[in-house]
């Protein structure tokens, strides 16, 4: 339920926009804000699980993240939209580290990659049709659908989790309310400084006062953290070597990937011209690989160990992202269909791979702490992911977005440039819909 609802919602970004009034990229917002809820509050689930048990918890979230969509289906402003999908993130905060210490409770560290690997498959359905589903229901019902696709999904969840969810429960430690306070407010002005910068709202002073403040709240938790009887996140776990190096890597591999998702439907869509359904179809052979390479995963990793495979995975993914810029309006679609493969089947490899390897060395009374310190970190890294790669994709697109300007002096559409005017980094062209609603305008 939780990747169906992104990657249907990646695909309808610029059917949004235009139904809100804004900028394609002003919906990094949507995006990032539930990343960045997420993020603040996956540090209780460890807590909450050892405290009320999985099973409780877990229902809990599903109930969360459907009431939220259903908000987020009525909503009628970017505003009010965020701020729902904020309540979204209090869900799906709970759900995936929840899950995943159920999994790590249930099965011996012998066995856990061949769990996750198989759990994984299912999950693997969402992104597979959420890019299809999203073209569609843009393409013929309303944008709003993709939100309300969630709610028999989250009752169906809710009767499944009452009847076959383990209840796992263990001694709780007091909850770190100060270092809650530190830790989210800290990461949530640092994801809005990131958000901001370059959208001419603050001032230069502005944005460095509060990045300032962002890291002084972060440093304070780490000073908090080190002296505190029962840290939020205990630090200490990255003493450990190999859940430092998963959890580490996992974050900055992350920062370059996050913002994919995003990217690439506003690419399709606003830059080449495509459908949303042609969109969909296009993100699709990215699930379908990832999915191909779940049960070989196991063999991979024996045979060629969890360092060969990092360090030799991260610097092809990097060459895939970078071939990803020779994408333009000649290019074959059967070419872009075999780098969307190639970059789901690596980028399944690397998250996989370092999503068990956080508890190789951490031991069943860490298992909690290091579960929400890993998917703390992941979520953190998506959300600074999707403001970076909107950020730099700001810089290249020639001119204003649609929605922001009228037509130029030349008499071309917004988005499209004026005759000369060349850019050889993006290739920015207006979309289908907008092009035949500037030439059905009323003259001046």
């Amino acid at each position: 339920m939780e990747s169906l609802d992104t990657t249907i919602l990646n695909t309808a970004v610029p059917a949004i926009a235009a139904a809100l009034k804004v900028a394609p990229l002003s919906m990094k917002a949507v995006l990032s804000s539930y990343t960045l809820s997420l993020a603040v509050f996956i540090p209780i689930s460890g807590w909450m699980a050892d405290r009320f048990g999985t099973r409780r918890v877990f229902a809990s979230a599903i109930g969360f993240f459907t009431l939220g969509s259903f908000l987020c289906g009525i909503s009628g402003s970017i505003h009010v939209l965020v701020a729902c999908r904020v309540l979204q993130g209090c869900g799906g905060a709970m759900m995936v580290p929840v899950g995943r210490l159920t999994l790590v409770r249930t099965f011996a560290k012998s066995e856990l990659i061949r769990a996750m690997s198989f759990v994984a498959i299912p999950a693997l359905i969402g992104p597979m049709l959420g890019p299809i589903a999203g073209g569609l229901i843009v393409g013929y019902f309303h944008w709003r659908v993709i939100f309300f696709v969630n709610l028999p999904i989250g009752l169906i969840g809710l009767c499944l989790v009452y009847l076959h969810l383990p209840d796992y429960r263990e001694r709780s430690d007091p909850l770190d309310v100060e270092g809650l306070i530190l830790f989210g407010s800290g990461v949530a002005l640092l994801s809005y400084v990131l958000e901001v910068f370059g959208e001419h709202t603050l001032s230069t002073g502005e944005i460095l006062g509060l990045l300032a403040i962002s890291i002084a709240l972060l440093a304070g938790y780490g000073l908090h953290a080190s002296k505190a009887p029962f840290p939020l996140l205990r630090l200490s776990l990255f003493r450990i070597r190999t859940f430092r190096a998963a959890v580490s890597g996992s974050f900055f591999t992350r920062l370059g990937i996050g913002g994919i998702p995003f990217i690439m439907p506003l690419l399709y869509q606003v830059g080449l011209g495509f459908t949303p359904v042609q969109s969909g179809l296009l993100m699709t052979p990215q699930a379908i690989a990832a999915m191909s390479l779940k049960m070989a995963m196991p063999r991979i990793l024996a045979r060629v160990g969890y360092r060969g495979v990092l360090i030799s995975n991260t610097m092809i993914l990097g060459l895939q992202i970078a071939l990803f810029a020779t994408i333009g309006v000649g290019t074959p679609v059967w070419l872009m269909v075999a780098q969307t493969f190639c970059f789901g089947f690596f980028s399944s490899l690397q998250y996989t791979s370092m999503n068990t390897l956080v508890y190789a060395d951490v031991s069943e009374v860490e298992t909690s702490s290091a579960s929400s310190i890993a998917a703390t970190m992941q979520q953190m890294a998506i959300s600074f992911g999707v403001a970076t790669a909107s950020l730099a994709t700001a810089f290249f697109i020639p001119g204003s977005l649609p929605f922001e300007r009228a037509a130029n002096d030349s008499g071309h559409p917004p988005g499209v440039l004026r005759p000369g005017r060349t850019n050889r980094f993006v290739h920015y062209r207006f979309s289908r819909i907008e092009k035949r609603r500037w030439r059905s305008r009323e003259p001046a």
